[in-house]
């Protein structure tokens, strides 16, 4: 173990950002809350949408599909998820330039699949997704609580990528480093997560052996690994390996898209 100089400090407290605001973009994009951004070709206009796929449960889910073409009508297909209800037909009100699209609201952790079809002057409809697009609303938040949540989650993993690179290049600061990632991980993932989830949906926690949602398993997991490694990262020989193994197993976890497997409201077993 060596004492890194300022500069090899400096260069991976930044290729710890990067590597951390890396991984944030891509769990955000390939998570099943972003919403679905793309575009359409109509008459030789080109249309670009977003549609949501998470909202409040306290206002329905409205989004605005700019089409100054007033010849272009559209209609919204929907049901709600895991029910057996029968799909549904609302046209889209057109507001000037824009058609509205509005998903009724649900109660928090119900999703709702919505289909959205266009149609031009001439008749020909164009369908803006393949498959339905899932929606899930939720509770509202308090800001006092989300935003901690997500600084310490943040923290956390680039104190953690941080922790693996002083080990990976042999810095003998990975110890101290390690205990200000389970410590920034366990105020994100141990306590305010919690909270925000039982805002949110109604519980505190849903992962194992409750249920079988990611985000809370794999904020467990971070912790288990990391408390294994300050364990058995005492002894100076096996302190490396055991802090990379570390790091990189919180890299894995957190790189598991937000909310996958979270909760969700089984319209089947209320009717």
């Amino acid at each position: 173990m060596r004492t890194l100089s300022g500069k090899q400090s400096f260069f991976l407290w930044i290729l710890a950002l990067i590597i951390t605001l890396s991984s944030v973009v891509y769990q955000r994009k390939t998570g099943p809350t972003y919403p679905v951004r793309r575009s359409v070709d109509i008459g030789g206009k080109h249309i670009q949408y977003e549609l949501l796929r998470s909202h409040n449960s306290d206002t329905d889910a409205v989004m605005n599909l700019i089409v100054p073409d007033q010849h272009i009508s559209g209609e919204m297909l929907w049901r709600r998820y895991r029910s057996h209800d029968e799909w549904m037909s609302a046209s889209l009100e057109r507001e000037e330039d824009r058609l509205i699209v509005s998903v009724p609201r649900q109660p928090a952790a119900g999703k709702v699949m919505y289909k959205i079809v266009l149609e031009d002057g001439e008749g020909k409809r164009y369908e803006l997704t393949q498959d339905p697009v899932i929606i899930r609303f939720k509770d509202p938040v308090p800001a006092v609580i989300l935003i901690p949540h997500i600084l310490f989650i943040f923290l956390s993993m680039l104190f953690s990528t941080r922790t693996g690179l002083e080990a990976l290049f042999k810095g003998d600061k990975s110890y101290r480093m390690a205990i200000w990632t389970i410590v920034s991980l366990f105020l994100g993932g141990i306590i305010f997560g919690p909270i925000v989830q039982k805002y949110a949906f109604g519980a505190y926690w849903t992962g194992w052996p409750f249920g079988h949602d990611l985000t809370d398993n794999k904020s467990a997991v971070a912790v288990i690994m990391w408390l294994l490694a300050l364990w058995r990262g005492k002894d100076p020989a096996r302190r490396q390996r055991w802090m990379i193994g570390a790091a990189v197993v919180q890299l894995i976890v957190f790189m598991i898209p937000h909310s996958v497997l979270g909760s969700e409201l089984d319209y089947t077993q209320s009717q």
